[in-house]
């Protein structure tokens, strides 16, 4: 029996386990996917929003994996806790698998950026999705105007839950005290602000148009912004041409919102979404010890691909920024780390400490190529782990491991939660829901997730 440990539930982790017990080459794997949370599915469960049941019904499938007969599911359980060292790991397991993502949000480095009512959006995003670690109060949402620096599906998503309307999100499994929140906020201007044009930004088409398919809120453009743009500008097409298929996509779907022929019904006291580009932001601005706007510096195309500072400079006043210019990985502790990429140096999968592969241990998702890519692009990155993995089983299967990786688990204080505890928790959501004349509604804090976990006999 080859027995292999896999740190992470989100996609990455379980398609990392699915390619080990599901190929031919090597047979009796039997995999242990753990994971920090009492809660499987990762981002699929605490990142995508509320509102996007298509994405989240992924969880059926990743479900799917995670019963298999040779796969078990252990959450509760923290690498660098109880003494549960990637050298300890390895004397539990043959081999260790990290897909432990990239859990940081970047930072813009600018003057003001902690103040009060400035936030990255990976903090907003745990607040709406219950992430036990979330913040649960705090966004200044009393405010009229709100800044969202960043073009990115992060920044579609935060803006979007901002422009929507608490009716529209109650059959959703948003938290209630999201919910209360929501439905209590004076925010009606949302600015989604990028420092390059429309024909670069990184938003998905299918993302975008959401914006403008909500029931009540208007999307508003700027001329200026988009005439800076020369693919965009050039009427002919023929420099959008160039461009790939979803960046021309991208181009029409804005060119619609700056038609003011657009028949779409939009209801007069709804939220506004401005969406800018070719604004860098420079400072954030402070009144009464807290967040008032950012200054923006206009920028231009360089000729380059990239933007270059004018000079010029634009004020949006809001009470409540949120940050959304990507993610970094963060280190674990006893594994090697690349800080300038925010990734384990690996080479095919493989960890390397000292340039030379680490036997027995791997990496695959975000944190083996950085944050890029969608959910599925997890599936051929953890592909070329497994097949590395399996290239070294004859010598993995020689090492010495402990017969019961569970029984020492707990044994060094952990209290790990199984498949039934997870299950436990989602009956708990369910009946929760039904109490509140609602579907399913997530259970917020680390106490109550663990009180239903382990009190229904799923440790």
């Amino acid at each position: 029996m080859l027995r292999i440990a896999v740190v992470g539930s989100g996609p990455s982790g379980i398609y990392a386990a699915q390619g080990l017990v599901q190929q031919a080459r090597v047979p009796n794997i039997e995999v242990h996917v753990l994971d920090r949370l009492p809660c499987p599915y990762g981002l699929v469960r605490y990142g995508v929003a509320p509102d996007h049941t298509k994405i989240k019904s992924l969880q059926s499938n990743l479900r799917t994996v995670l019963e298999h007969e040779r796969i078990t599911f252990v959450g509760h359980i923290e690498v660098g806790s109880h003494g549960l060292t990637p050298e300890r790991l390895l004397g539990l397991y043959h081999a260790v698998v990290y897909c432990v993502g990239a859990a940081r949000d970047r930072q813009l480095g600018i003057p003001g950026e902690d103040l009060p009512g400035s936030h990255s959006a990976t903090d907003f995003v745990s607040w709406y999705s219950a992430h036990p670690d979330a913040t649960r109060n705090g966004f200044a949402l009393s405010t009229g105007t709100a800044v969202v620096i960043g073009v990115g599906n992060v920044a579609v998503d935060v803006a979007r839950i901002l422009a929507r309307s608490a009716q529209e999100l109650t059959p959703t499994d948003v938290p209630q005290d999201v919910l209360d929140a929501l439905g209590r906020s004076r925010v009606r201007d949302v600015h989604m602000v990028g420092r390059r044009g429309p024909s670069q930004a990184r938003f998905t088409t299918k993302e975008l148009r959401e914006l403008g398919s909500l029931p009540s809120a208007r999307m508003v453009v700027t001329p200026a912004d988009l005439a800076l743009d020369p693919a965009y500008a050039d009427a002919s097409g023929v420099t959008a041409a160039a461009l790939p298929a979803v960046n021309r996509r991208n181009l029409d779907t804005v060119r619609t919102w700056g038609d003011e022929s657009d028949p779409a019904p939009r209801s007069p006291n709804g939220p506004r979404i401005h969406l800018r580009f070719f604004l860098r932001p420079v400072e954030f601005l402070e009144a009464d010890g807290a967040v008032a706007g950012v200054r923006f510096e206009r920028t231009a195309p360089d000729g380059l691909g990239g933007v270059q500072g004018t000079g010029a400079y634009e004020d949006i006043a809001a009470g409540l920024v949120l940050r959304a210019v990507g993610y970094r990985g963060v280190p674990l502790p006893g594994l090697p780390f690349d800080a300038d990429r925010g990734t384990v140096p690996h080479r095919d999968g493989r960890v390397l400490r000292g340039g030379k592969p680490s036997p027995g241990e791997y990496v695959a998702g975000w944190i083996k190529r950085g944050p890029t890519g969608v959910i599925g692009t997890n599936r051929p990155c953890a592909k070329e782990t497994v097949a590395s993995l399996l290239d070294d089983a004859g010598a993995l299967v020689q090492r010495s491991v402990v017969e019961d990786p569970l029984r020492e688990l707990r044994a060094s204080g952990h209290r790990p939660v199984l498949w039934a505890g997870w299950r436990a928790i989602e009956a708990a959501e369910e009946e929760l829901g039904r109490s509140l004349g609602r579907p399913s509604v997530k259970i917020t804090g680390w106490d109550d997730l663990l009180a239903a976990a382990l009190g229904r006999g799923g440790s």
